[in-house]
């Protein structure tokens, strides 16, 4: 993983936590294993008070830097079942840097786990960085998985489980970019966020030639205790079948539910103050939204010069993500980060989740190198102590969403002053094919919560073979604007709905 995976993986660590001796014991080598003990090792976790122990490790290990944790490499012949034709292997993190919580690995088989235990002789330790001393027990910081993704027969990493609760993976021909967590708790909220962590794994030992990989998971923070299944299938839609229980130990009225975490600096729409020589830096442009109701939306990403929270009022939706729209090197310009091959992710619910929101967060950012952009489902109703939560889910890390195919989608925004006026002017370029080739009827639908829409037309765009609308907002005194707008024709809706915030 490059620098920049590495800090993300590890943003805002909470303290250490360790599994408590009766949970240990029953995940002893041997041990039975089934569908549920990881949720009643959380039900204990909660029903007890949180414990936080420490997070010492050998000074050499806690203070390395960044080149030098990358010099502790694990070895790909002590792989998880390498050579075992599984489909599947595994490798783990060494713990150090900024990764000091112990992350304790299980191995199921028929029915059955056993402790992964960490050895010295699974990693190289290159160029002079020191070992640990030898028989030390010094445990794992994560792991990653490796599979066929790219092409049929090649074992390649696809998924990473890294820092706090975070994990991200990669799809066919594109690399890492974006992460998704656990859960998030009061993120972009006024106080301290707090970072519930994966304390322990069990990575059940695939069939031979097996197409999905499956993980358990149990999380721990000083709110919640909670128990995650994972299902993993590698491809051109890489997916994550998510079954999360959560046993709060008290009421989580900030709680972020699937919740994803990307990295928005500007593009042409947002790029006040920029002086940078590419065009546009980001791992995701945009909020994508199908609603409870069947209404699509599109909401580009901003880098505000104040934390802004969104959020998108709905019941039972069908799904939303961060995604990258934009795929071509001239959009960025950028070879070493490849922007272009960065992920979406997008969550589908596998059940009704009621009333809630889709909420995100912008946050102020002068660089690349740090996330500023979470979204996430909150439940309108907190959730309460004593009982369980449970939240099914699928998440898919691809090069983009087709949730309703037929409509037009928005594939670039931009925007700019007004010549003479205090407001500003959008230009949102449609692609699709329902939109007329010709001069058809397209009309424009747009409104905003304050100040005065103007000048709002469809009109064909040669160079994309789709339609751009151009439109002036006057805001007058209003602190913030809120924008949307759609295509529609003689026969009905012809576009997704385009959404954008205006502040000062």
């Amino acid at each position: 993983m490059h620098r920049r995976e590495l800090l993300l993986a590890g943003l805002s660590l909470p303290v250490a936590l360790a599994l408590p001796a009766g949970s240990r014991a029953a995940t002893a080598a041997g041990e039975a294993f089934d569908a549920g003990t990881v949720p009643a090792l959380a039900r204990a976790l909660a029903a007890a008070p949180y414990r936080a122990p420490s997070r010492a490790l050998p000074d050499a290990l806690a203070g390395l830097g960044y080149d030098r944790y990358r010099d502790y490499r694990y070895r790909p012949d002590r792989a998880l079942w390498h050579g075992q034709g599984r489909g599947f292997e595994a490798q783990f993190f060494h713990r150090g840097y900024m990764f000091l919580d112990r992350v304790d690995m299980h191995v199921v088989e028929g029915g059955r786990s056993r402790p992964f235990p960490y050895a010295t002789g699974l990693f190289r330790f290159e160029h002079g960085v020191p070992a640990p001393p030898a028989g030390r027990d010094i445990g794992f910081a994560g792991f990653r998985l490796h599979g066929a993704v790219h092409q049929a027969g090649t074992l390649d990493e696809i998924a990473a489980f890294l820092g706090a609760s975070y994990f991200r993976a990669v799809a066919r021909g594109l690399g890492y970019g974006l992460s998704a967590r656990g859960l998030a708790l009061g993120s972009g909220d006024p106080g301290a966020e707090e970072f519930p962590v994966f304390r322990a794994f069990w990575l059940e030992t695939p069939a031979p030639g097996a197409a999905e990989a499956v993980v358990h998971a149990l999380l721990d923070s000083p709110s919640v205790a909670g128990a995650f299944r994972f299902a993993i299938t590698a491809g051109a839609d890489t997916v994550f079948d998510v079954d999360a229980r959560l046993y709060p130990r008290v009421e989580l009225a900030t709680a972020g539910i699937a919740p994803l975490t990307s990295m928005y600096e500007f593009d042409a729409h947002d790029r006040a103050g920029i002086d940078d020589p590419r065009p546009a830096v980001h791992d995701s442009d945009g909020l994508a939204l199908w609603l409870g109701s069947g209404e699509e939306a599109w909401r580009p990403l901003r880098n505000p010069r104040h934390v802004e929270h969104s959020g998108f009022q709905d019941r039972d939706p069908h799904g939303f993500g961060l995604m990258q729209r934009k795929r071509r090197f001239e959009d960025y310009q950028d070879l070493e980060a490849g922007y272009e091959k960065r992920p979406g992710c997008r969550v589908e619910p596998l059940d009704p989740w009621g009333e809630g929101e889709v909420h995100l967060v912008e946050i102020p950012t002068a660089n690349e190198y740090a996330d500023n952009i979470v979204a996430f489902w909150r439940p309108r109703a907190p959730l309460a102590p004593g009982r369980e939560h449970r939240f099914r889910y699928r998440l898919h890390w691809s090069d983009g969403q087709a949730w309703m195919p037929g409509l037009a989608r928005v594939v670039a925004t931009r925007s700019g002053t007004l010549d003479g006026a205090p407001g500003r002017q959008y230009l949102v370029d449609f692609v699709g094919d329902r939109l007329p080739q010709g001069d058809g009827a397209v009309r424009v639908q747009a409104s905003a919560n304050a100040g005065e829409l103007r000048n709002a037309t469809a009109y064909r765009n040669p160079a994309t073979g789709g339609w751009r609308v151009g439109l002036e907002l006057l805001p007058g005194d209003a602190a913030a604007v809120e924008l949307r707008l759609w295509l529609e024709g003689d026969a009905g809706r012809l576009s997704e709905t385009w959404l954008s915030r205006w502040t000062p």
